[in-house]
């Protein structure tokens, strides 16, 4: 016991200042950073409406894009023309013929003695009313009256429906099934008689031999032959 009254000695309480805080779990010194908000997993909707909103810019941005070059493009034009503009679209309305343009066609028809004929094309077209076409690699075949044909062919041609007639151009070539083949730069062919003619240089080659002449004369569907102007003829024996 003291000498001093009251109470006993205790120690002072110690009060707590504006030093560092010690972690409840740490060691001397160390602090914990604050607790930082937790992340939630989007919702279906929301990936849903994400995946839309990714798919839709992926569409829009190449149109946007054509959009833009096209608009560079053509701004100039539509920009310069003027009244130029105005005209040219005035003219493209005005009412005109038409082409009538047909891949492959097929003509048939019969001559005076009611003998079939076929003309083909790669293409034929059609201008204006009348019933003349042109065709792009013409084929004809005509039947004879003892079953024979006569095959023709040309780079180009023209078929006069109306007047049963084939003018052919380019490599003209008229086979006779019996081995008789003609080769000349161009060809008239009178469908409905079965005749054709030429006037310019022809090459003919069979079972005879080889000719050339100045131009032909095909009659009674290609039983008679008569060359034209200055000819020459090797002729081939037969044994």
């Amino acid at each position: 016991m003291s000498g001093r009254t009251g109470t006993p000695d205790r120690p002072a309480p110690v009060l707590a200042g504006p030093g560092p805080r010690r972690a409840a779990t740490g060691g001397p010194g160390r602090h914990m950073p604050p607790p930082s908000r937790a992340r939630r997993a989007p919702s279906p909707g929301a990936l849903a409406r994400r995946r839309f909103a990714v798919r839709a810019v992926k569409v829009l941005l190449p149109v946007l894009a054509l959009g833009l070059l096209s608009a560079i493009a053509f701004w100039p034009e539509i920009d310069g023309q003027g009244d130029g503009g105005r005209v040219s679209f005035r003219r493209t309305i005005e009412p005109r013929a038409e082409a009538l343009r047909v891949v492959n066609p097929r003509y048939r028809g019969i001559d005076e003695e009611s003998r079939p004929y076929t003309i083909t094309a790669a293409i034929g077209q059609q201008v204006g009313a009348e019933e003349i076409l042109d065709l792009t690699e013409p084929r004809g075949d005509i039947v004879l009256n003892d079953g024979a044909w006569v095959f023709v062919r040309a780079d180009t041609g023209r078929y006069d429906k109306p007047a049963h007639r084939l003018l052919l151009e380019g490599n003209v070539t008229i086979y006779h099934d019996n081995g008789t083949m003609l080769r000349t730069a161009q060809a008239l062919v009178l469908l409905d008689e079965g005749a054709a003619e030429g006037d310019t240089p022809v090459a003919a080659q069979g079972g005879f031999g080889t000719l050339t002449s100045e131009g032909f004369r095909l009659t009674e569907r290609g039983a008679v032959v008569v060359f034209t102007g200055n000819a020459r003829a090797v002729l081939e024996s037969r044994p």
